[in-house]
């Protein structure tokens, strides 16, 4: 499966429609796939994170863009 590790990030939270339920189903399908771990693997390497705690990291990541997408949003009502 080569396949972009973000836009499968991307992917899981969107079919999964909860962090616990997202993280769950990553850790499950990332067991089974020899290739996803090591593309894991990397990504965590480059952006400094541990295997244990990477997609964790990019789902905070994502919903502090969201917020900061709102939040100048909201600023420009005001």
């Amino acid at each position: 499966m080569k396949k972009d590790i973000v836009t499968f990030f991307t992917d899981i939270i969107n079919q999964a429609g909860s962090y616990d339920i997202a993280r769950a189903e990553f850790f499950r399908i990332i067991a089974d796939d020899d290739e996803l771990q090591q593309q894991y693997r990397e990504w965590c390497d480059e952006n400094g994170f541990s295997e244990r705690k990477g997609f964790d990291e990019f789902i905070d990541q994502r919903i502090d863009s969201h917020d900061s997408v709102w939040s100048s949003l909201n600023d420009y009502d005001e």
